[in-house]
């Protein structure tokens, strides 16, 4: 029997269904957007017999498709990054017959006659025993309450206490800025994501007795040592990139059958094993550096508790301060960086890249740092 399926669907607006004028379409919008939708609205359907398999994985995943993810394949066909990570999501929950996983994806708000429309532009698909048990569409919300719809849809349809042993978070999107933030979303120029609203809100999902065992951030640039830091108190085992990651996403491979390949309290191990095939499969696609690494928070933690939080995050005044006036490095190249304190607890995996000035580095520290040029 299938388990029980509950759809959650958003009650059409009338700007989905008219066709008017553009001034009666700016003024139904500004009239719109000052209006409360609602987190969701809900139809439920007639329950079935429940799955009789043991919930022992949580998966929350999080695809921000709100910016610009448009990539070419060789035969120059177009895709998008967030739908090619949300497809792997579906597989991965569909294949994992003892997990519930959430997937939500952040989408860029419909347009009509140039006006971006207010509307629900996040939705969750949620799979519990390899089916899907419910979907949802919601109003994202940047900000300070960013992750409201989050939390208030994984606290529904979670299971109730600490009883899964096993937990992970996975986000999936653009490089995440440690300062100002302005302008991460498309749809929302004004509003600011960072670190710290990440950190938030994986404070928001977890308990004072439970951290999550894995926390992935397939972006560029997630492996400073501010991140790391800010994400500590949330994890036991980060997997990121101290570098550029190409198309935004890692392989989500190792994530099928979790129940043959991550046993109960082998984290370190899984992790490994995923960060060495997401490895792979960046350095047999692209020719510019690739870099994936491993932090141990459980290892690390000392030391990064007696690190300067501000030490390492580069300044900004809200926007994102221009390539040309800032570069990147290993943050071992710096003397002055003492990133050698926070070498014990992180596995590297590392190839330079195929062409430039730094094809002959031969090894990389797992931290990257940012100078700032005034």
């Amino acid at each position: 029997m299938h388990c029980a399926r509950v759809r959650f669907f958003a009650s059409a607006t009338l700007l989905d269904s008219l066709i008017f004028p553009r001034a009666g379409c700016v003024a139904l919008a500004i009239l719109l957007s000052g209006c409360s939708l609602g987190s969701v609205t809900q139809r439920v359907f007639p329950m079935m017999e429940k799955a009789t398999t043991e919930t022992r994985y949580s998966l929350i995943y999080v695809i921000h498709g709100d910016g610009d993810y448009l990539y070419h394949d060789e035969a120059g066909r177009a895709f998008q990054a967030d739908r090619e990570a949300l497809a792997r999501a579906v597989e991965v929950a569909e294949q994992n017959p003892s997990a519930e996983v959430f997937i939500f994806h952040e989408r860029s708000r419909r347009r009509f006659l140039g006006l971006r429309l207010p509307g629900r532009d996040g939705r969750l698909l949620f799979y519990r025993g390899g089916r899907l048990e419910a979907e949802a569409e919601y109003r994202r919300d940047p900000g300070a309450a960013r992750f409201d719809p989050v939390e208030e849809l994984y606290r529904r349809f979670s299971t109730p206490g600490d009883s899964i042993p096993t937990r992970a978070f996975l986000y999936f999107g653009h490089e995440i800025p440690e300062f100002g933030g302005i302008g991460y979303d498309r749809s929302y120029r004004n509003s600011s994501f960072t670190v710290d609203d990440l950190a938030a809100g994986l404070g928001r999902l977890t308990t004072d007795s439970t951290r999550f065992d894995l926390v992935v951030l397939s972006t560029c640039y997630g492996g400073t040592p501010y991140t790391v830091r800010a994400l500590a108190p949330y994890s036991h085992t980060i997997v990121a990139s101290p570098e550029t990651l190409h198309l935004g996403y890692f392989d989500q491979g190792a994530f099928e059958r979790l129940d043959v390949t991550w046993p109960v309290g082998e984290t370190t191990r899984f992790a490994r094993q995923f960060a060495g095939q997401a490895f792979e499969r960046l350095a047999n696609a692209v020719e510019t550096v690739v870099s994936v690494a491993v932090y141990d928070i459980d290892r690390l933690r000392g030391s990064l508790s007696a690190l300067d939080p501000d030490r390492f995050r580069y300044p900004s005044d809200g926007e994102y301060p221009p390539f040309s006036k800032s570069t990147r490095f290993d943050c071992a190249d710096d003397p002055a960086s003492a990133i050698s304190d926070l070498q014990d607890g992180v596995d590297v995996l590392f190839r330079p890249a195929q062409f430039g000035r730094q094809q002959s580095k031969s090894s990389h520290s797992g931290w990257q740092c940012r100078t700032i040029f005034k």
